[in-house]
């Protein structure tokens, strides 16, 4: 990058470049954290129309630790069955029947089920949350997206403040485009191409988007709108940064800045996908459907928000060309539309209004890598993973990307965590993203396939092995059985390589403990057998020991940045579980304790690591003040005892029983210890007297006050 000093300089924490869904939820997070940043993205506006929709159990509890998933709730079309349609026999190979209905979202599962709202809406709540939460953190008021502007250069230096630590050692050249430059070229389709039909608003043609066509020529055109750019002059800045996270789409400008690939290909198969009102007499229209034909194709049913209903279709009649490319000038939605109204006969399909529609070649690629070896740059979303979109998992994987690396950059930017943690991104992430690609190869295969006529129909989809992959895919496809493997935030057994993502990067995680052995390991999971380490803090009822107020446990976990100490004390009035209670919180109130060395002076004592309990003896025969030690419920001079942090396992009166200690797997009488990170997930599970391997877990990767 070339110095220029009539260029303006600028520094900040964290520079997000692209404000997607993936963008928004790093800067929501940081938002939270109080980490200044930017963000960045080449569009003038944010998505009002089409793209991805579906919104698993698990981004909706991560929503919920921002603040705004009853928002999402409200507006959001909920998904509550899976209808199954297969060939009918009875009808030779004309016509489809119902053959099976599911549950869209295993029973118990979650406190959430999945749902589905266009994802407009879903930056429009990010906005306001970052706008909240960004003034809250006493950031100032946030300047908001800035749009119409480009990365053009990325180096990351040297520089130093003069005692050899590195501030801001990522420099990146932004360009701002002008109105032209910066608009998002789209496939105008008259009313010819639809058929006859209208499309419900400007930009209702999504083909701008889709993967179909010839991409060198694409990043061609790039390149040419760029060098016009630079020639025209306009504002440049050059911004200094801590860290920076592209999440900038499948052809990131940020990913090949750092010289990394996607790995893996396409198949044949190719997909159209219109968002319509419909008007119908097929009867689960407001059903999640997936629908195989005898001869025509697959087709699945989304019923959305507001009457819409989206539909994937398969294109059987367009084929890849020898480059394994489609003409996607040939794609319109009366080709679409045609081919949904095949597959779903006897059952007639019409519309009068369109809202979005596109098309897709279905494949499945991985980066090589998620950052560049110094920990500074990172990748996120579809910059580093691809796959079809009917497993609802795009938009969903993505922002759990973010929601992953943002607390780890934001801490570690505060110097409240050690940089040896951000290796931990890629080992959980991409193997995530591994996961992904594995079932939606199969799941893709099943969906775009032929059902087979008999059991001698080798080249056919057994519907049976398809609905097992379907239940199978349910589960995953909720986000709730990611399990990251062993690193200095998440404490057991095994090689961090086979159970992250294969990479050096895993071989090489600092801080990893190699000497729990799989026995002592399971001794220590028993204690609480249904909060699995390395997995989501699932949720519970308890209730509020001070107020009585039923609380669902997860509501307790925000995202703030702070790691969770959760004590289940047991039964707090027997006397030896009482004594057992007191030790572990005299030696968590000592001196030199590690939640004393992680507090920064003057602050709460609470504010790096929390402690929260859940006790399960009577509420009504449980005083707050009398039974429980002042390090569960603090005390501020100004403000009195903190009355939040102390609850119990006991009936409600409106409520029911949450039964947590039997949902957790922990002994009603002994208790047990679990540390929590931030973004959820339990790092440590321990018994009472295991203080010191709980301090050891903490000195792994908190800056203490003897290492500041």
């Amino acid at each position: 990058m070339t110095d220029n000093a009539e260029i303006p300089e600028s520094n900040v924490d964290v520079l997000i470049i692209g404000a997607g869904p993936a963008g928004l939820m790093a800067a929501s997070s940081l938002a939270h954290l109080k980490v200044p940043f930017r963000i960045i993205d080449r569009r003038r506006t944010k998505i009002f129309t089409g793209q991805a929709d579906g919104l698993q159990c698990r981004s909706l509890e991560i929503f919920d630790s921002l603040g705004f998933a009853d928002r999402v709730k409200k507006e959001a079309n909920h998904m509550m069955e899976i209808c199954m349609w297969n060939p009918d026999p009875e009808s030779g190979e004309q016509g489809i029947r119902r053959s099976d209905r599911i549950p869209d979202t295993i029973v118990g599962l979650s406190r959430f089920q999945q749902i589905v709202l266009h994802q407009g809406r879903i930056e429009r709540f990010f906005l306001d949350n970052i706008a909240k939460y960004h003034q809250v953190a006493g950031l100032g008021p946030w300047r908001g997206v800035e749009r119409g502007v480009v990365p053009e250069a990325l180096e990351i230096t040297a520089k130093t403040d003069g005692e050899g630590e590195e501030l801001y050692p990522v420099r990146v050249k932004l360009r701002g485009l002008s109105e032209d430059e910066a608009g998002v070229k789209q496939v105008n389709v008259g009313a010819e191409g639809l058929g006859g039909k209208s499309v419900g608003n400007i930009g209702g043609d999504g083909m701008f988007r889709s993967n179909l066509g010839d991409h060198e020529k694409d990043e061609e055109e790039e390149e040419e709108m760029m060098k016009r750019a630079r020639e025209r002059g306009g504002e440049t800045e050059v911004v200094n940064c801590k860290y920076v996270i592209g999440c900038d789409g499948a052809r990131s400008w940020t990913r090949r800045a750092l010289g990394f690939e996607l790995d893996g290909e396409a198949t044949d198969f190719i997909w159209g996908v219109m968002d319509i009102i419909p008007i119908t007499d097929f009867p689960d229209i407001r059903m999640r459907c997936a629908i195989h034909s005898a001869n025509d194709g697959s087709l699945m049913v989304i019923p959305r928000e507001n009457r819409l209903v989206r539909l994937y279709i398969q294109l059987k009649e367009v084929t890849p060309d020898a480059s394994g490319r489609a003409d996607r000038s040939k794609i319109t939605p009366a080709l679409i539309f045609g081919a949904a109204q095949r597959i779903m006969h006897p059952y007639k399909i019409d519309y009068e209004h369109c809202d979005w529609w596109t098309a897709y070649q279905i494949g499945q690629r991985i980066a090589n890598s998620f950052s560049d070896d110094a920990n500074r740059v990172f990748l996120a979303g579809d910059a580093v993973h691809t796959h079809s979109p009917k497993a609802g998992q795009g938009m969903n994987v993505s922002m759990q990307d973010s929601y992953n690396l943002a607390w780890k950059v934001g801490l570690v930017a505060k110097g409240i965590c050690k940089p040896s943690i951000l290796s931990t991104y890629q080992s959980e992430r991409r193997r995530v993203a591994q996961d992904l690609i594995d079932f939606d190869q199969k799941f893709s295969r099943l969906f775009s396939g032929r059902p087979a006529k008999d059991v001698m129909d080798a080249e056919g989809v057994s519907m049976e092995e398809f609905k097992d992959a379907f239940l199978k895919g349910n589960l995953f496809a909720s986000g709730l059985i990611v399990n990251y493997g062993p690193s200095n935030l998440v404490i057991k057994p095994g090689d961090p390589a086979e159970q992250g993502d294969g990479s050096e990067k895993s071989r090489r995680l600092e801080g990893t403990p190699h000497s729990i052995t799989e026995e002592e390991f399971a001794k220590k999971q028993a204690l609480a057998a249904g909060l699995p380490v390395g997995m989501r803090f699932n949720s519970f009822k308890v209730l509020n020991q001070a107020c009585a107020r039923p609380w669902h446990f997860q509501e307790r976990l925000k995202l703030d940045g702070r790691f969770r100490v959760v004590l289940f004390a047991g039964n707090i009035l027997a006397p030896g579980q009482k004594e057992r209670v007191q030790k572990f919180c005299d030696r968590l109130n000592a001196p030199g304790s590690f939640l004393r060395r992680a507090t920064p002076r003057g602050a709460k004592i609470d504010s790096v690591v929390e402690v929260l309990t859940i006790h399960s003896a009577k509420r009504t025969e449980t005083e707050l003040l009398r039974d429980f030690p002042d390090i569960l419920h603090p005390f501020d001079p100004h403000y009195g005892w903190d009355y939040s942090k102390v609850f119990v396992d006991d009936v409600s009166y409106h409520e029911g029983f949450g039964d947590a200690y039997k949902n957790y797997g922990v002994d009603k009488e002994r208790g047990c210890v679990v540390a929590v990170r931030p973004d959820q997930y339990v790092g440590w599970v321990g018994d009472l007297e295991d203080f010191g391997e709980l301090e050891q877990y903490f000195e792994r990767f908190l800056v203490l006050a003897n290492e500041q």
